[in-house]
């Protein structure tokens, strides 16, 4: 065969390898992406907020001593009713008991000299009444110098009597100091309630709780029947809550159980972790918690304090609104996104868009008649747990593409869709990636 004759042949393989090569790549480019579909419908959507903590009493009071000594006599134990004014535990009364002796006895001899001030007093005053009478009947028989000698000691008399007053008035007060300091070896219960903590056993030593409240702490007693659930919301949600919120509460001890409760009280101080505040000196990111409590309305009877609970907090509702699965919002470069757009892609509340460029919007994908997507802007309202509700954008009955995840990560305009059949326990996993 002659040169050129191969060089034909060789020519016309590769047209046909050519072909082959494009006719395989058309065939890809037009094969379906596997996504799964759903309606853009009318659904009541709830918006949440989800915080964990602890179940702890409304009202309990930390009992500790105001005195040191030995605890002599102990008269509950953890777990008793107790009611307000109920004898608790004794302290060894014999040291305070003798003081209140001590200072009885001071205020006896301050009383006594007090007597006796006041006695001299009246003497040196009826010594100066005689003269003052004698001088007016013949005044050379006083002299000046004896009526001024006699006025002066009155006056020193008064001040004596004065002095012994007040030393009667500081013996007085020692003596109701060391009488409250023994009243205090005596501890009842401030409140009627439940001994959900002691400390101490008898025969152990109490210290005054001025200067260490913890170590000092001897019981607590906490009012069982009304149980607050205290807590923890990041920084992003505590803004959507409000006191009277409803919430739903599930509590570990209790599974599959919910009980009912109602925001009472909001922190406006933050809570500062030790922890978080170390790695944020390090990473220069700390983040910032809020206490929340959360009232129970029907807490179980054999509820303890600390028992781990979590919190589902309703801070919005919306009924028979257009929504849109959670999982089909994405984000995409798109012409028609105007600078600065606000969209709601927080659980409920306006945040501006997170623009990676400057045309970057939040969107979904529309399936049109020859299943072919393209991307639709939309702005978004309160998200329920698998729902947003979207505010405009797209209409009711329009298909979207609603997952998988990666589909909608990949999608371009004008890909070409087929929907595949997805159960529903994908679907929700897929909703919560």
């Amino acid at each position: 065969m002659s040169k050129g004759a191969k060089l034909g042949v060789a020519g016309v393989l590769v047209a046909i390898v050519a072909g082959v090569l494009v006719l395989a790549a058309a065939t890809r480019g037009n094969k379906p992406t596997d996504v799964r579909e759903e309606q853009v419908q009318r659904r009541d959507l709830v918006a949440s907020v989800t915080a964990s903590g602890q179940v702890e009493p409304k009202t309990k009071a930390d009992i500790s001593s105001d005195v040191s000594g030995r605890i002599v006599k102990l008269a509950v134990k953890e777990g008793d009713v107790v009611k307000k004014g109920q004898f608790l535990l004794q302290i060894d009364p014999a040291t305070y008991q003798a003081a209140v002796q001590q200072q009885a006895a001071a205020v006896a001899s301050s009383r006594a000299d007090l007597m006796r001030a006041k006695a001299n007093l009246e003497q040196s005053q009826s010594a100066l009444r005689r003269s003052q009478e004698i001088r007016k009947t013949n005044p050379t028989f006083v002299s000046d110098d004896q009526m001024e000698q006699l006025s002066t000691t009155v006056d020193v008399n008064q001040a004596l009597y004065n002095s012994a007053q007040h030393a009667v008035d500081q013996a007085e007060a020692s003596l109701k100091n060391a009488q409250a300091s023994l009243a205090k070896t005596t501890i009842i219960a401030p409140m009627s309630g439940q001994v959900t903590r002691l400390n101490v056993q008898q025969g152990e030593t109490a210290i005054q709780g001025e200067f260490n409240k913890d170590a000092a702490l001897l019981l607590t007693i906490s009012d069982m029947k009304a149980l607050e659930t205290k807590v923890k919301v990041d920084e992003t949600d505590v803004a959507r809550i409000q006191v009277g919120d409803s919430a739903q509460v599930e509590i570990d001890a209790f599974p599959d159980t919910t009980f009912v409760g109602r925001v009472v009280e909001i922190a406006n101080s933050s809570l500062t972790d030790p922890t978080a505040t170390a790695t944020a000196n390090t990473t220069g990111d700390q983040a910032v918690d809020y206490y929340v409590k959360v009232q129970l309305l029907n807490p179980p009877p054999d509820t303890r304090p600390d028992f781990s609970a979590t919190a589902k907090i309703v801070t919005d509702t919306r009924k028979n609104v257009l929504s849109i699965p959670i999982i089909a919002l994405t984000v995409r470069e798109h012409q028609a996104a105007p600078l600065g757009d606000t969209a709601q892609v927080a659980m409920g509340g306006r945040q501006p868009v997170k623009q990676v460029g400057k045309q970057d919007v939040e969107g979904v994908f529309v399936i049109g008649k020859d299943n072919k997507v393209t991307f639709r802007p939309v702005k978004v309202g309160v998200a329920g747990e698998e729902y947003f509700e979207v505010l405009s954008g797209v209409n009711q009955g329009e298909n979207i593409v609603a997952g998988s995840y990666q589909a909608i990560r990949d999608l371009k305009e004008g890909m070409l869709v087929r929907e595949t059949k997805t159960d529903s326990t994908t679907k929700k996993k897929e909703s919560g990636a």
